[in-house]
């Protein structure tokens, strides 16, 4: 049930990441087109207060169920193309479109930067239905084990404890938690693996 939560999780903050990158086109093309100048402080609302989170939310959840599960990190080509582009996205909006979100900004890297994130998006949602590629040259001998349930319900709750500590400490979600957590274990695992891999080869 939790492996279950957590890939809802995914899903929801995933399409919820896509759709505030939208209306986040939607709003800079009607403030840049002179109606309001006021909606870029809507532009910038939506962005730290709900596109963000959900951005972080839908990496964290992904990285997370790669991990967690047997598909792993670098097993897949699609796994593998998902990681890169999702890194790609939080770097494009957190370092271009954010800082270009008001009326001195540029009008190119607003209209772009959101609709290129959220065709980005939609490009993921294919390769998490479709699964295209084959395994990767690399790809350990040793298939990873599922997470026990106990884990998946842990990294659940790593997104909400990040909300709540941001909100309460600088009034907007701050992604701590699930930094250090995406960092960590993937690290942990490795060692696992390595571990695991070493056995294989004895016994055969």
């Amino acid at each position: 049930m939790s492996r279950k939560l957590l890939v809802w999780a995914h899903v929801v903050s995933s399409t919820g990441w896509m759709f505030m990158a939208l209306a986040l086109f939607v709003v800079v093309n009607h403030a840049l087109a002179g109606r309001d100048r006021s909606a870029f402080e809507v532009a910038l609302l939506l962005d730290v207060q709900v596109l963000q989170f959900m951005a972080t939310t839908s990496a964290f959840t992904g990285f997370m169920l790669s991990g967690l599960t047997a598909w792993g990190y670098f097993r897949h080509w699609w796994v593998l193309a998902k990681a890169v582009i999702t890194v790609s996205q939080l770097y494009v909006g957190i370092a271009v479109l954010s800082p270009n979100l008001h009326p001195d900004g540029s009008p190119t890297l607003m209209r772009v930067g959101s609709l290129l994130m959220a065709s980005a998006l939609a490009c993921q949602v294919w390769f998490s239905v479709a699964k295209p590629f084959k395994r990767t040259p690399w790809a350990s001998p040793a298939k990873p084990r599922t997470a026990p349930p106990w884990a998946f319900a842990l990294c659940l709750a790593v997104p909400a404890a990040d909300y709540v500590l941001g909100q309460s400490l600088l009034g907007v979600p701050l992604p701590a938690v699930s930094l250090v957590v995406a960092v960590v274990y993937p690290v942990v695992r490795a060692v696992r693996l390595r571990g695991r891999a070493r056995e294989v080869v004895r016994a055969s």
